[in-house]
């Protein structure tokens, strides 16, 4: 085993001197300690901020360097020194609050008074608090190091927690608690957005490009799959400029490279993270049937994906293409409704619907432009042809009374 890495003094002072020299030490130690507090005072504003517990807590930090240093200056090799003699009187949460950059102001200050109070000492003194110095700055570093660490453990598996009960559906009521504790930024609208999982995930580049476009994340890796919760900073209100608020296809596009290869499909928008669930619901229905379009963009929004997951069997696309599609059209008009079945089933050609239907090509064409009106789906485009046909079977399945939709 090798031993452990003690800070030894180069200048080796005579038995005598370094007698007098520790007795001296710990007379003055409360003088050092008194003189370090009031230095604090005067030259760090935080310090003075600070509610009384954290201020004794930081005292209590500097008083047991000063107490430490006498220890090891005493014995450096037989006296076992590590950062728990000085952090060890410290309460845990005193690393949350008192940042790296102050923990070393505070260490800096405290050398400072005891430099001024030994400057007329002997060299080995001097070099001994120069070392030691050095190695609580290093070792005060590995203190903040091994808790952001574990800080950051600990937040990817309570990420991944709130990630599985978004896509779940099952919130209980520490939810809020958990995601507040994420630090959670966004405050408006959601989406989810489900992709593949690269081979090696860069969660920060992830974070900074939500960040660049008004929005957080929260990341989730399930297996070979990346789910991404992505929510506005600010909820969007009529007054705001769309230009100025980027869409979640937008961000979508911008989250892109983060992904490994294959689909990206986005779920719709949703009012809140309460919500998230349906959006995740659709995401990842969308991704499992996603392989079925061939040329799919990348990203595709999960209601592009209607057909495919109603033909897999997922529910909420079969009652959203009949509530969206077949329902509006049936009350706004039975003659658009007829005029949109006849259209698609003979081919999409305006002449051949208007034979059927003893009307004129520019008619059909009308009526179909008051069809994308109500609904906002164009039946001129190939894709949204197939989804409104879908629409039209699975309404139809569903009407007890089609009848209106019937050849005549």
């Amino acid at each position: 085993m090798s031993a452990e890495r003690v800070p030894t003094s180069p200048l080796q002072p005579s038995a005598a001197t370094k007698e007098r020299t520790l007795a001296w030490l710990r007379t003055v130690s409360g003088e050092l300690s008194t003189a370090t507090i009031k230095r604090l005072e005067e030259t760090l504003p935080w310090y003075g901020d600070m509610p009384p517990g954290r201020r004794s807590a930081v005292g209590l930090v500097a008083q047991a360097g000063i107490t430490s240093f006498i220890s090891w200056f005493a014995d450096p090799r037989s006296t076992p020194w590590i950062a728990a003699d000085v952090f060890g009187s410290a309460p845990r949460e005193l690393l949350r609050s008192v940042s790296l950059t102050q923990t070393l102001q505070l260490i800096r200050i405290t050398v400072e008074v005891v430099e001024e109070r030994v400057k007329d000492g002997d060299d080995s003194l001097r070099e001994a608090i120069l070392l030691y110095s050095r190695e609580i700055a290093f070792a005060s570093a590995d203190v903040y190091a091994r808790a952001a660490e574990a800080r950051g453990l600990w937040d990817a598996r309570l990420e991944a927690l709130v990630v599985d009960s978004i896509l779940s559906g099952e919130y209980d009521d520490e939810l809020p608690s958990r995601i507040a504790a994420l630090g959670w930024h966004g405050h408006g609208e959601v989406a989810v957005l489900v992709g593949t999982a690269p081979r090696m995930l860069d969660v920060d580049m992830l974070r900074r490009t939500a960040r660049h476009r008004e929005a957080d994340v929260l990341i989730g890796v399930q297996g070979s799959r990346l789910v991404l919760v992505i929510g506005r900073a600010d909820p969007l209100d009529e007054s705001s400029a769309s230009s100025t608020h980027p869409s979640f296809t937008d961000i979508a596009r911008a989250l892109e490279p983060g992904f490994g290869e294959g689909h990206l499909v986005l779920g719709h928008e949703v009012p809140s993270l309460v919500d998230a669930s349906k959006s995740a619901k659709a995401a990842l229905a969308g991704f499992a049937v996603a392989r079925a379009w061939r040329n799919a963009p990348r990203p595709v929004l999960a209601d592009d994906l209607l057909p495919e997951r109603a033909l897999a069997g997922d529910p909420v696309a079969r009652s959203t293409l009949v509530n969206r599609i077949y329902k509006p059209l049936k009350t706004h008009s039975t003659e658009l409704l007829t005029t949109l079945w006849c259209y698609l089933d003979n081919g999409r050609s305006l002449e051949a619907t208007a034979r059927e239907l003893f009307v004129h090509p520019n008619t059909v064409r009308y009526r179909l432009k008051r069809v994308t009106d109500v609904i906002g789906w164009d039946a001129t485009g190939a894709r949204e042809a197939l989804i409104l046909q879908s629409a039209l079977v699975l309404g139809s399945i569903a009407d007890p009374d089609g009848s209106t939709t019937r050849r005549k």
